[in-house]
Order: structure tokens, then C-alpha cells, then sequence
């Protein structure tokens, strides 16, 4: 017979995400809690994410809870060795591990109307019955290769960059890499040393800005350790600049297009600059809008493309036999090794939520999503899902300030629990009325000022689902985010004793 647990709240997910909200509740006096580990370990994305040249692609001095800095980043752009260390020290500073399960994959929660209870059932078997759910899962979904034609028969090594195999060795071999995004930017660098020749296979290019990369010295990290408003002052300076390049970008393009015909400048001279061959350059040239897909920043993925062992391959891939990449010119290349930077799933019908969560009478979040669009009242809680809270709900990313996000995410939830606790009540539900004049009705006028209403029609961007909607990100700048988490009215839920 399979055991079952309660709990006041039950947390998925020890990412970053999962431990923010944990930390937030002992802030707030909450001790009753688990949370569910699917993996045998804490972290998240930087647990998963091992590959060659990993780092941060946001300042790391931003990269952190603002209660809790990191004094010792070895540069300004860390490692993820580092990242993963960090979420470590958090989980021990704040006593929260004695609070993870891991190995725990949740399958299924159920809202149990009759009881106000939601249970939660993981793949061993065991069920855990909580007051409260809150899905701390991330944006990102499970890794997600290519569509193509026989891709799953490829004779070689195959493998994705969030699946890291350290134990093959690359050296002297041929290989080829689908994708050029913010991961292929970081690993082709790191392999093109070794490999006998690489092909690089590019469906859109992505605009890339000058990195500033900056080590820290032993005696900047001691000037950080004994003054710690320096670092808080390079913090509040990289936010700022977050904001000016995220937070507008995504959020006000058509108040500032001098900023964004600026940035695109420097993104084709950066390129001219390090590209020696003209029509390699014109083919590294994005042809869509700044911001229509994550920018990112790099000083050494350019001059890769003057190495003879490199190759930039733009024509489409037909399909793959064997070890034989075939492209629609009639083209043959022989690969021993397949890498796909090809991303993670983001707002998919088929992976969101990450888990099956039912709520009154019986409806599922995904179905609900897939019928209504993904919808979410700013981006933590949805109508018949009572006292379930998202962290990265539809709509919730703002800026590119992940930890900022958080911050917002989990007052939010503070706020809607101190507020129950308040009055004596153990039932929290937007109101559906909240959902569409408060958030919907804002969405669509505001989302006139987003860039993905310009030229992003080449731009093959994970910001847009099938509908055409963009509900990764929310039109708002940080700052607005911010603001909302902590004026939010809780008149938008209904709020009672069950």
C-alpha cells in the first residue's frame, strides 16, 4: 500500500524558482511545506545544463536573490559550475534542502472540492495532500529536438545540449550542430579546437552584441565581501541596463526605435568586424527585427566561421540517413556526431503544465489553456484552480532579470497567503472577472508596443505559439512587475473560509 503525506503546501520543483518561494515562506512564518524533486538533486536548469562553455548570458551580478548576494563570481558572466554552487549555498543558508524529496516526479494534483485539499500523486506510487499547490517547474519544458525526417535514425552519436555526454570524445571528428541560439553560441567556441570539422547548421541567424566580460579579482571579490553596498551598486547598475535593453525592448519597441535601429547597427558591425568572409556575413545577418528572438552577447562565436575546419550551412535540412545529413540543394554531409542546440519546449500544449493539475470539477490546466489560449491573471493564478500558484505562469517574464521575476512571483504568492491567514480563510481563487478585465483587457492594449508586432515574420522565434500569441513574455517593463506584486489588490480573489 502506497503512503500519503500532508502538508500545508506543496511545492514542485528546487529551482531556482522552487527555492524562492520556499525561502519566502519562512520569511512569512510558513514551515509546513515538501517540495517535489523529480531528479535526485536540486537546481533546475543548472543542474541539467552541463555542456561545454556554459555560463550566464545576463550579468551574474544580477544573478542572485537580492537578499542573498554572491560575493565570489569568478567574472562578470559566471559559469554554470557557479550558478549550480549558488542554488547549493542558498538551499543550506536557508534551511531549505531538509524540506526537498527528490526522486519525487509528480504525475497528477487534483483539486478535491469536498475537502479543499489538493492531492498529488508522484510516479512511486505515493500521494501528498496540501492545502496549497504552487507549480515552481520554470518556463521551460523537456529538451526538444528538431523535426526532421528521420533524425531518431541517425547512426551516430546523437545528443542535446541539455543531455550532456562528457564521456564522448570529440576530438577528430566530424561533426555537425543544429542550431545557433544563445546554447550553440556558447558550445561551438568550446568544440571547434577539436573537432576534425564542424558543420553548422543555421535555420535563423541571432543577433549577438559585444560581450563585456569582466574577470573579478581576488580584490574586487574581498571589496564586495567587506563593502557590500558595492556590489549592490553594480547590481542596481546591470538591473538598469537590463531594463534599457530587456524591459523596453520587449515592452515599449515603438516608443523607442532610435534605441533598436542603434542596436542593430552595432550587432552587423560586430559581425563585419569579426566575419573576414562578406558572404558569411550577410548570411550571419538576422533579417528580422532586434529582440524578435532573444538577443544574446559573444566575443568568440563570430571569428569561429574564419577557421577552416568550420562550416556555415544555411540550406535546409531535408532529412538524415544513417550518418548522412541530407539538405534540400542535394547536398550529402557525413557526420560521426549530431549535437541539437535546439532548445526546450515553451508554452507547448503538449508539456504544459509539466504535470496533469485538475481543478474544479474536474477541468485540466493544459486542456483549459488549449481551448481559452494561454491565459493566467499575471501570470501566477487562473479561475477554477483554487489555491494553486504559478511561478512562471503564461504571461509572467518580464525584463531579463530571472531572479527580479522570481522576486515578483513570490510576493505575489505572499501576499494572497498572508492575506488568507488575515482572515482566517484557507480558500484563494482569481475571479474570472479579474482575469479578463484586470489582465486581458491591459494585455491587448498594451501589447501593441511589443516588438513582435514588427517585422518578425523570418525570425522562427520560441516566443510565439501556435495561435500567433507570445505568452512567454508580458508586456511590462521590471519595474512594472515589481510594482504590480506589491499593490496588487486582493479584491481580484475570492477569499474565504472552506
Amino acid at each position: 500500500m502506497h503512503s500519503s503525506k500532508k502538508t500545508e503546501i506543496v511545492i514542485v520543483g528546487s529551482g531556482f524558482s522552487g527555492l524562492g518561494a520556499a525561502i519566502e515562506l519562512k520569511k512569512i512564518g510558513i514551515d509546513d511545506f515538501i517540495i517535489l524533486e523529480k531528479a535526485d538533486d536540486l537546481g533546475g536548469t543548472w543542474r541539467d545544463n552541463t555542456y561545454p562553455g556554459l555560463t550566464v548570458d545576463v550579468a551574474s551580478t544580477s544573478y542572485s536573490y537580492g537578499f542573498a548576494p554572491k560575493s565570489n563570481w569568478s567574472r562578470l558572466y559566471a559559469p554554470g559550475s557557479e550558478v549550480k554552487e549558488y542554488a547549493d549555498e542558498c538551499a543550506e543558508k536557508f534551511k531549505i534542502r531538509d524540506h526537498i524529496e527528490f526522486s519525487k516526479s509528480v504525475e497528477s494534483s487534483s483539486y478535491d472540492e469536498e475537502d479543499n485539499l489538493w492531492v498529488t500523486k508522484v510516479s512511486s506510487g505515493e500521494t501528498y495532500t496540501s492545502r496549497y499547490l504552487v507549480s515552481a517547474t520554470g518556463l521551460f519544458g523537456p529538451p526538444k529536438l528538431p523535426n526532421i525526417d528521420g533524425i531518431e535514425t541517425f547512426s551516430g552519436r546523437i545528443m542535446h545540449t541539455g543531455a550532456w555526454d562528457h564521456e564522448y570524445d570529440f576530438s577528430g571528428k566530424r561533426v555537425g550542430i543544429i542550431g545557433t541560439g544563445a546554447t550553440a553560441i556558447q558550445v561551438i567556441p568550446e568544440i571547434v579546437p577539436i573537432v576534425e570539422h564542424l558543420s553548422v547548421f543555421q535555420r535563423t541567424p541571432i543577433w549577438l552584441l559585444p560581450k563585456p566580460d569582466i574577470i573579478f579579482s581576488e580584490r574586487i571579490k574581498k571589496l564586495f565581501r567587506v563593502l557590500p553596498f558595492t556590489q549592490k551598486l553594480l547590481r542596481l547598475v546591470t538591473h538598469f541596463l537590463n531594463e534599457i535593453l530587456f524591459g523596453i525592448g520587449f515592452s515599449h519597441n515603438r516608443q523607442f526605435p532610435w534605441l533598436f535601429r542603434w542596436l542593430q547597427k552595432l550587432g552587423i558591425s560586430h559581425i563585419r568586424k569579426q566575419v573576414k568572409d562578406p558572404t558569411t556575413q550577410e548570411k550571419l545577418t538576422p533579417q528580422y527585427d532586434f529582440f524578435c528572438k532573444r538577443p544574446s552577447f559573444s566575443n568568440v562565436y563570430f571569428p569561429v566561421f574564419n577557421e577552416p575546419n568550420v562550416s556555415l550551412v544555411t540550406d535546409p535540412i531535408s532529412h538524415i540517413e544513417g550518418n548522412n545529413i541530407q539538405t534540400g540543394d542535394g547536398h550529402t554531409i557525413t557526420l560521426d556526431a549530431l549535437i541539437c542546440a535546439t532548445g526546450f519546449s515553451v508554452f507547448d500544449e503538449n508539456i504544459v503544465p509539466s504535470f496533469k493539475t485538475f481543478g474544479l470539477k474536474g477541468t485540466e490546466l493544459g486542456s483549459y489553456w488549449i481551448n481559452n489560449r494561454f491565459t493566467s491573471f499575471q501570470g501566477i493564478s487562473v479561475p477554477n484552480f483554487p489555491n494553486y500558484f504559478m511561478i512562471f505562469g503564461p504571461y509572467s517574464a518580464a525584463s531579463a532579470s530571472w531572479f527580479g521575476m522570481i522576486d515578483t512571483q513570490v510576493r505575489h504568492l505572499s501576499r494572497c497567503l498572508r492575506a488568507a491567514k488575515k482572515r482566517n480563510a484557507n480558500y484563494i481563487e482569481v475571479t474570472q472577472k479579474s482575469l479578463e478585465t484586470d489582465f486581458n483587457k491591459i494585455l491587448k492594449r498594451r501589447r501593441n508596443q511589443l516588438v513582435f508586432h514588427g517585422d518578425c515574420s523570418r525570425s522562427n522565434s520560441y516566443y510565439f505559439d501556435k495561435n500567433g500569441d507570445v505568452p512567454l513574455i508580458r508586456p511590462a517593463t521590471q519595474v512594472g512587475m515589481w510594482l504590480r506584486s506589491h499593490l496588487v489588490s486582493m479584491k481580484n480573489y475570492n477569499i474565504m473560509a472552506k
